[in-house]
């Protein structure tokens, strides 16, 4: 019997459209002998919709009319079995109430892969592939990712971090950025992915230009040091917190400082068709000796484990070339078109990707049943609440 696997994707996320591309690519490499594909497609509103248009790309050029065609569900949990169900139910029309065994978030960004629809998940019970909330709340979150991987001696970069609050007086915050890290320095939303955001200043106005931007997108922002001759090494992981292993390095190319979402996303896509993280320029294998590809895949393999991740994700290290060393960026917990261009040059074709990913989330699913959740107690039996005087919980 086949593994009825429900890809979600889409969302609440500024990397909506991102989401899309590399979920239909997933769709389109799934094994289809072992799986029955149910794409779930979230709109921004975080509506599910499914249909037979859902897992066509060609369709997302007119969303609205895709809507029109498919049907507004919601997951639900009923005797033990997942389904998604109707929400809105048509007269003569039989309620739609698809069963599945597992739901694949192929999600980015804020709202999606920060903790919230992995909770969601959790909560109705159903196994799902890829970090649980906990991996994934930290994973999205620059800002905590790094206090736990410097406990671990994992190498970083010194970073400040600024809320709305401290936004009210903007000069406060350039002054102690310039008294702790002078120039240049990097600016970043804390929770967001896809380059979003982010930005290099070398001056104050540029500063304070940055900042503003960054706080256009997030509530709390990070500012450190930005590497003047910086390499971007990249590696992904496959595994859980108990086994793991590294692909490929790859060095991407960009056209600034830094990657920007137009260099992952726009100046590669040909004929206005866009292939996800799969078509950014990049060098694979990156032209690194030996000795460094080894001590930046075991790094990406210790991050990974320290974080508790599951599934795959990518991991970005910065390279600086004036000293040599190599610092954590930052990690993707759903990364674009899944890495999988990273694991082919290792022997792991993305059929085989997929497969390995949806095992990890059902052998999670198995180990967490034989965890006790449930803890035998007669308090609701004792006189507590509306006793005697002085009786307390």
């Amino acid at each position: 019997m086949k593994t009825r696997v429900a890809v979600l994707f889409g969302g609440k996320s500024v990397e909506h459209e991102v989401s899309v591309i590399s979920a239909i690519q997933a769709i389109m490499s799934m094994d289809t002998e072992k799986y029955d594909i149910i794409p779930v497609y979230m709109t921004k509103a975080n509506d599910m919709y499914v249909g037979e248009g859902i897992g066509d790309i060609k369709r997302y050029k007119d969303i609205p009319g895709l809507l029109a065609s498919s049907e507004l569900v919601n997951m639900v949990r009923e005797d033990g079995r997942f389904y998604l169900v109707s929400m809105k139910k048509k007269a003569f029309k039989k309620e739609t109430k698809i069963e599945f065994d597992i739901v694949f978030p192929i999600v980015h960004g804020t709202n999606v892969e920060d903790g919230t629809l992995q909770g969601f998940l959790k909560t109705i019970g159903t196994p799902f592939v890829g970090c649980d909330v906990t991996a994934s709340a930290i994973g999205m979150d620059k800002y905590a990712q790094k206090l736990v991987l410097k406990e671990n001696d994992v190498p970083i970069l010194d970073s400040l971090i600024f809320t709305l609050k401290d936004y009210e007086d903007i000069n406060a915050i350039v002054e102690r950025s310039e008294q702790r890290m002078g120039y240049p320095v990097i600016v970043k939303p804390v929770n967001l992915g896809s380059s979003v955001g982010i930005g290099v200043a070398k001056s104050r106005e540029e500063l304070i230009k940055k900042i503003d931007d960054a706080f256009s997108y997030s509530r709390r922002i990070i500012i450190e040091h930005a590497i003047t001759y910086l390499r971007e090494i990249n590696c992904s992981v496959l595994g859980d917190e108990n086994e793991a292993e590294a692909s490929e390095c790859e060095e991407p190319m960009h056209s600034e400082d830094i990657l920007s979402y137009e260099d992952k996303y726009v100046s590669n896509a040909k004929g206005g068709k866009s292939s996800g993280m799969a078509s950014v320029a990049r060098k694979v294998p990156a032209e690194i000796s030996p000795e460094l590809r080894e001590q930046i895949r075991t790094l990406a393999v210790k991050s990974f484990k320290t974080l508790g991740c599951n599934g795959v994700a990518r991991i970005d290290f910065m390279l600086d070339e004036d000293n040599g060393h190599i610092y954590f960026n930052e990690i993707n917990t759903i990364p674009g078109s899944l890495a999988f261009y990273l694991w082919e040059p290792v022997g792991v074709p993305y059929k085989e990707l997929l497969d390995r990913m949806i095992e990890l989330g059902l052998k999670r699913a198995r180990e967490e049943s034989n965890i006790t959740y449930a803890f035998d107690t007669n308090i609701l039996n004792m006189d507590v609440l509306g006793g005697s005087k002085g009786s307390k919980i």
